[in-house]
């Protein structure tokens, strides 16, 4: 019996070394595993990173295509000033009618061009409400044909390049 033993002895040893080694096998596999999930968490978080940040350089690039000719947009206001005063000389002869016409038609198309390029008069007219966001208050007058935080004069024109303030416009508001 004592082989028998034996036998019975070493077999019990092996299925202990067998559940022992299946043991560890299952725990590197719950590790792998855990590996694996985070791995896969890293991966799709750093891939939703990419998209955003491909997002925002696309809408950073089509602002800049937008916006990109403010400063030239800005600089031509002051040629629509100059022809918009010329228009207001007063025209006594044949020629002089003339060369205003000549002018209104330069400032009609130059208006033209700018608006295909988004650029838009802020409409402002006398006894609108003062705004901050579209107005420029050159000075505050007492008078009595206006209520208070009203426009009495619009002393020049403003303009914006789609949504973006070009220049505000300059206008004197009632007290």
């Amino acid at each position: 019996m004592d082989k028998d033993e034996n036998l019975e002895q070493e077999k019990k040893e092996e299925q202990s070394e067998l559940s022992e080694e299946k043991e560890e096998s299952l725990g590197e596999l719950e590790l792998l595993r855990a590996e694996n999930a985070d791995l896969k968490d890293r991966y799709a978080r750093a891939n939703a990173d990419f998209e955003n940040i491909k997002k925002r350089m696309q809408r950073e690039k089509e602002q800049m295509i937008a916006f990109a000719n403010e400063g030239f947009a800005r600089d031509l206001l002051d040629v629509v000033d100059t022809l918009e005063a010329a228009l207001n000389v007063e025209a006594s002869d044949e020629l002089s009618t003339k060369i205003k016409e000549g002018v209104k038609n330069t400032l009609d198309l130059l208006l033209k061009k700018l608006k295909n390029h988004g650029v838009e008069l802020i409409e402002a007219k006398e006894g609108d409400e003062f705004n901050p966001e579209l107005h420029e208050a050159m000075f505050y007058a007492e008078n009595e044909n206006f209520k208070a935080n009203e426009l009495t004069q619009i002393l020049q024109k403003g303009y914006k390049l789609r949504d973006r303030i070009l220049r505000h416009t300059k206008v004197s508001v009632a007290k």
